[in-house]
């Protein structure tokens, strides 16, 4: 009898796990998507409404959902709230919100060349500094994309498999 409740454990935690690395996979799009939405509304904000970036970025943060508004947030709150240049609140921002993300590498330097560039230059060329870095997230989400239609279901499988494994070893 303890060994078939051992044995049941065993597969409902690597199952869970096989699941949670599914979600990953599946979370990564989501939040590439929520980030392009959200330069695309900064990009708005900054051309047509003329608003301040603390104040832009503040708005961001109560429309998006989180991992993304948290960003968003601090980065507002480290604007007004500490004697820091743009480029180094949104660094800050980044390091401090970016284990929370699904994100990676490649989509992290791609966020931290945008905000070296950030409140630089004019209109225009902050414009074509959002679009180039929208151009960016987009090659990285259909990476994601095909990672996620590559690798989400094996990863449950390989779960659930590795639990059967580690039990027929342990018999």
């Amino acid at each position: 009898m303890i060994k078939l409740v051992g044995a049941v454990l065993i597969i409902v935690a690597t199952t869970l796990v096989g699941f949670e690395v599914s979600k990953r996979l599946s979370e990564r799009p989501r939040q590439l998507r929520l980030l392009k939405s959200a330069l695309q509304s900064l990009e708005a904000e900054i051309m047509y409404g003329h608003t301040p970036l603390h104040e832009a970025s503040r708005r961001l943060a109560a429309q998006l959902s989180k991992p993304i508004s948290t960003f968003f947030d601090h980065f507002s709150k480290r604007l007004t709230h500490t004697e820091t240049t743009v480029m180094e609140a949104w660094e800050g921002s980044l390091k401090e919100v970016w284990k929370t993300t699904a994100l990676k590498g490649g989509e992290y330097e791609i966020m931290k060349q945008f905000g070296e560039t950030l409140g630089r230059h004019d209109r225009i060329s902050q414009q074509k500094q959002i679009r180039l870095t929208l151009a960016h997230l987009e090659r990285e989400e259909a990476d994601a994309h095909e990672k996620q239609a590559k690798y989400e279901r094996m990863a449950k499988s390989l779960g659930f498999l590795s639990g059967l494994l580690l039990i027929i070893l342990l018999m």
